[in-house]
């Protein structure tokens, strides 16, 4: 009897800490991140490396404290990738996955938007957070899509590498 009772608490406290995890995954941690006209969407420019804004509508974006690439955001505009030539490229974009809850941002489609090429990204804003660029994707049809990938000082800071004088100093916590 007592062997029968210990296996259904730990069954059921195996179930509790499983659905606890991904609740906290998937839900817990992100928040919606309020609309700053004329500050959420920003493109990083040839001539003078200064992210500058850009228009757009319909702006949705997530967010979690707990991690700096957990942003994404969603929007609408006018301009179409063809237009954007003063802006800096960005090489080889990996679009990072979204909950399944925030509908706007489907990373699969993107990227096969972006190798098909009817989807073109940019740098939005460089060191957004230590070793922390923000992208911004751009479709044909005006559809705008926006998240955080570590650049190269983020990924050797992250995996222990020696990050080198290339990358600006990590901020003091």
């Amino acid at each position: 009897m007592t062997g029968k009772l210990l296996a259904i608490l730990l069954l059921l406290s195996a179930i509790v800490a499983g659905v606890g995890m991904y609740y906290l995954q998937v839900y817990g941690y992100y928040y919606e991140v309020e609309p700053q006209p004329g500050q959420d969407v920003a493109l990083m420019t040839d001539a003078n490396g200064v992210p500058e804004p850009i228009a757009y509508t319909g702006f949705q974006a997530i967010d979690a404290d707990s991690s700096p690439i957990r942003y994404r955001a969603c929007f609408e505009t006018e301009l179409m990738p063809d237009q954007m030539a003063g802006y800096v490229p960005v090489e080889n974009p990996e679009p990072l996955t979204a909950p399944g809850w925030f509908e706007c941002y489907d990373a699969v489609s993107l990227a096969d938007a972006l190798e098909s090429g009817q989807a073109r990204a940019f740098m939005g804003v460089k060191n957004i957070h230590f070793g922390v660029d923000r992208i911004v994707a751009i479709t044909e049809d005006g559809k705008g899509y926006v998240w955080h990938a570590l650049n190269n000082c983020g990924e050797k800071a992250y995996d222990g590498t020696v990050v080198g004088e290339e990358c600006p100093p990590r901020p003091e916590n």
